[in-house]
């Protein structure tokens, strides 16, 4: 059988647990190919980043161009976009109809605090690429940033349903905010529940996983999503099977020891 194909367009991990490396594992998981536009090179490891290389948005879309001329790309995802004249590049491709069932991931901050993004980019975000997105990924963080809400008033289930209406109304046709982060309440510190907002909220809840190997969950999720709806599933689908997918993911490699920091999941099912 002939594999569908799946574009990332995302930064380097140099660890290997995030980033291009993370995507085309997590396509590889679905039995998706997967093509890559490369927007920075980073220097990171599981204790944090430690440098960033931007690449110029003329040499993204470069590579995005030469997929799209020459593979039947079913969709994209974006991660790590580094610079806001990319993400208004990403957003001209997309406004013309070029990046098919398209998945933002918008990644502003890393883990460790670093930051992935130049000034501008939020609103490069809000104004370019976010009105052309079938689905926005964001963490409860940078969902706030997005917003323009204070994270530390974001506390219960019903505050990530408001925040993810915030965001609805700039334009995507669908929201899912990640509660990785939210640990305020009992509940939250067994359960992670994801907030989907689209022609209807959906709350996609599952158990959280005790283990420090969570590097890449957020770009996992991402491509999984991607990767589903590459297949034609319908959103709720895809996104719940990503959910199930990066939960394996995590169970899986909860005890490994690769780095000192946070480590990788376990895409290939290698611990299964």
């Amino acid at each position: 059988m002939e594999p569908l194909t799946a574009l990332t367009i995302a930064g380097s991990d140099s660890g290997g647990g995030a980033g291009i490396q993370a995507d085309l594992r997590t396509f590889s998981a679905f039995s998706v190919h997967g093509t890559t536009a490369i927007t920075a090179v980073t220097a990171q490891n599981t204790l944090g980043v430690t440098r960033v290389a931007p690449i110029d948005p003329a040499d993204v879309l470069a590579q995005v161009d030469a997929v799209l001329d020459d593979f039947r790309v079913s969709a994209v995802k974006t991660g790590m976009l580094a610079q806001p004249a990319t993400v208004v590049a990403v957003a001209e491709l997309a406004r013309a109809g070029r990046l098919a069932n398209l998945v933002v991931d918008p990644v502003l901050v890393s883990t460790s605090g670093h930051a992935l993004m130049d000034e501008g980019g939020v609103e490069a975000y809000r104004d370019a690429l976010i009105p052309q997105a079938m689905l926005i990924t964001p963490n409860l963080r940078e969902a706030a940033v997005l917003a323009g809400v204070d994270v530390r008033d974001v506390t219960t289930l019903e505050d990530m349903i408001e925040l993810a209406q915030r965001l609805f109304d700039l334009g995507p046709s669908a929201v899912l905010v990640k509660g990785g982060h939210l640990r305020t309440t009992a509940s939250s510190t067994t359960h992670a529940p994801d907030v989907l907002v689209s022609d209807e909220v959906r709350v996609f809840d599952g158990p959280r996983v005790d283990t420090t190997n969570d590097h890449g969950t957020g770009c996992s999720l991402a491509a999984a999503v991607a990767a589903g709806l590459a297949y034609g599933r319908p959103l709720p689908d895809a996104v719940r099977d990503a959910k199930s997918f990066v939960l394996a993911a995590l169970s899986s490699a909860a005890d490994w020891h690769l780095g000192h920091g946070h480590g990788p999941i376990d895409h290939l099912g290698w611990n299964a």
